[in-house]
């Protein structure tokens, strides 16, 4: 079964296609179907995700699964969440994974809770129209290191601590990181839905 990923992130679609690959699933960047994103204006990652699925779908024919995820600081009232990509834009800096990084370390130094939650949405629908999505929530409690540590994964994974193993995301091998992040749980539940439904019935 073919299914577009509604992202032109490069690195979540290693690591989906990766989990999703006993399934039998392949996932195709929309990036190398069509030009352009969807519109992301709500405040939840359920309702981003299903707008971005509902476009790809719209856009190529084709099933799609559409990931909204962001990082949920205690410290900051559950922010940047949504708007967790773009999070050093608003304080001067041009986006970046680095810069992100560099901007919540300053951000959060006053502070001294640095809980916060890592969370991935994803949403896959059959048709533009489908009125039976698809969802699935993947949620990490973390801890934001002082300094990065680690060189593998992407975004803030260089900060992200799991306290029950005092590693961060980007001191993991992809394989163990997939194991305990949110995007593995989410993922892990989202392909149960893909058996059980999708895949059951083709």
């Amino acid at each position: 079964m073919k299914i577009v990923l509604a992202s032109n992130n490069r690195g979540k679609l290693a690591e989906l296609q990766s989990m999703f690959a006993p399934l039998g699933v392949q996932l195709v960047c929309q990036a190398d179907l069509f030009d352009g994103e969807a519109p992301e204006p709500y405040g939840t990652f359920v309702e981003n995700a299903l707008s971005k699925a509902r476009f790809a779908a719209e856009k190529t024919g084709l099933p799609a699964i559409a990931d909204d995820a962001g990082l949920c600081v205690d410290a900051f009232g559950g922010l940047p969440g949504v708007d967790t990509a773009y999070y050093c834009t608003h304080y001067g800096y041009e986006k970046s994974d680095d810069n992100n990084v560099t901007c919540l370390l300053e951000n959060l130094a006053p502070h001294a809770n640095r809980k916060a939650a890592m969370v991935s949405t994803l949403v896959g629908v059959r048709s533009p129209k489908d009125p039976e999505p698809l969802i699935a929530v993947g949620r990490v409690s973390v801890e934001i290191a002082t300094q990065r540590r680690g060189s593998n994964g992407f975004g803030f994974d260089p900060v992200l601590i799991i306290p029950e193993l005092g590693k961060t995301f980007a001191e993991m091998a992809p394989e163990f990181k997939n194991d305990h992040s949110h995007r593995g749980r989410s993922t892990r539940a989202m392909m149960e839905l893909l058996r059980t439904t999708w895949l059951s019935a083709s």
